[in-house]
């Protein structure tokens, strides 16, 4: 089988969205093992082919990639206007799997995409005009035209069924995996002092004012790092000398940065899945996370759960997690290894497989 992917997000920073679309990429092409041929490509900015490659180093594909001064647009009418098909640049496939920045029109084969959260319909609120724009339209088109439609949960599943009115015969849940850097053994981040973390690009829905709020409730001599791309739509903090504003933190940087945590807290206000409750758990560290339903999956029973609009009970959840540190850790470390890109790869070819 011919697998053509979009990989348009990685020439950007990653956040979740990437590091997801990552992960796919290289659990694909190691789950294929010469049966399947994947096949990366995208229309990008000039900056772009430099980041998509390092991206996908060492995932043994060859990414076709069309770097471009106005890669937005380009990706935005091949979408709208409907040609010319794919094969025309890719040649013909089995199989097309797009992601969130297009969707590219084709003549033959299976049509799949990939939906992480429908937070643009539910909390027009909390995103862009251009981000409300894009996904909508990218929505509209999948549950017309896929013959798949993969999502990141059970709880983006059912959303999907119920808001977008696809058929759940249609609907494959692919949940994400944990990258193999994300172990506890390794270097810690050393920050001059204990400290809390919190890891979001800085956008309301992402909630880290209450965080802050909660930290600034705590008697203990804690710091609060924050790291993470700066978002739209939020304000600084007040000042505080054990406020920390670490910014956006490459990959490298993040599981010595997780490990060196004495709690993550993640208090998002809405989720499709929560990868970085995850990577804590797999990096041996305590995770409070939002009591919101999306991340219950990502949680299982191995997290301290509380209400993201009360500061004061972030502030209880993360005492309670450093009192119960062995036990959460213990728990997190067993979850974490559920959760792998080959198992995520596997569940989508084998859907891909059977629909062919």
């Amino acid at each position: 089988m011919r697998v053509a992917i979009d990989v348009s997000p990685l020439s950007h920073p990653r956040t979740g969205i990437g590091n997801y679309l990552s992960g796919v990429v290289g659990g694909l092409a190691r789950v294929g093992d010469g049966r399947h041929e994947i096949v990366p490509f995208a229309p990008t900015s000039l900056r772009g082919p430099g980041r998509i490659r390092q991206a996908l180093e060492g995932v043994d594909v060859r990414p076709r990639l069309w770097p471009l001064p106005a890669s937005h647009a380009t990706r935005t009418a091949w979408s709208r206007l409907g040609h010319p098909a794919a094969e025309r640049l890719l040649g013909r496939f089995d199989a097309l799997l797009y992601t969130d920045w297009m969707y590219p029109p084709q003549r033959g084969g299976l049509r799949s995409t990939i939906v992480h959260d429908l937070v643009p319909l539910h909390h027009p609120e909390w995103c862009t005009p251009r981000t409300i724009s894009m996904h909508t339209r990218k929505y509209e088109n999948a549950a017309r035209t896929c013959d798949v439609v993969f999502t990141n949960s059970r709880f983006t599943a059912e959303d999907v069924a119920v808001t977008l009115g696809v058929v759940p015969e249609r609907i494959v849940v692919a949940h994400p995996g944990v990258r193999t850097s994300f172990v506890p053994e390794g270097p810690h981040t050393d920050l001059g002092r204990r400290y809390l973390l919190g890891l979001a690009t800085r956008e309301p829905r992402k909630n880290l004012a209450a965080l802050v709020d909660a930290w600034r409730l705590l008697e203990d001599d804690f710091a609060l790092a924050l790291a993470g791309g700066e978002g739209w739509g939020s304000s600084d903090p007040l000042p505080d000398e054990g406020l920390l504003r670490l910014g956006y933190v490459d990959d490298d940087e993040v599981p010595p940065l997780l490990r060196g945590a004495s709690v993550f807290v993640f208090p998002s206000l809405f989720e499709g899945f929560g990868i970085p409750i995850v990577e804590a758990m797999a990096c041996g560290t305590p995770v409070v996370a939002s009591s919101h339903a999306p991340l219950d999956e990502a949680c299982g029973d191995a997290a301290v759960r509380v209400d993201p609009r009360d500061a004061h009970a972030i502030a209880e959840g993360i005492r309670e997690a450093l009192g119960r540190r062995e036990e959460l850790v213990a728990a997190g470390l067993t979850h974490a290894r559920t959760f792998t890109w080959a198992a995520a790869a596997a569940t989508m070819l084998a859907a891909l497989e059977a629909r062919s």
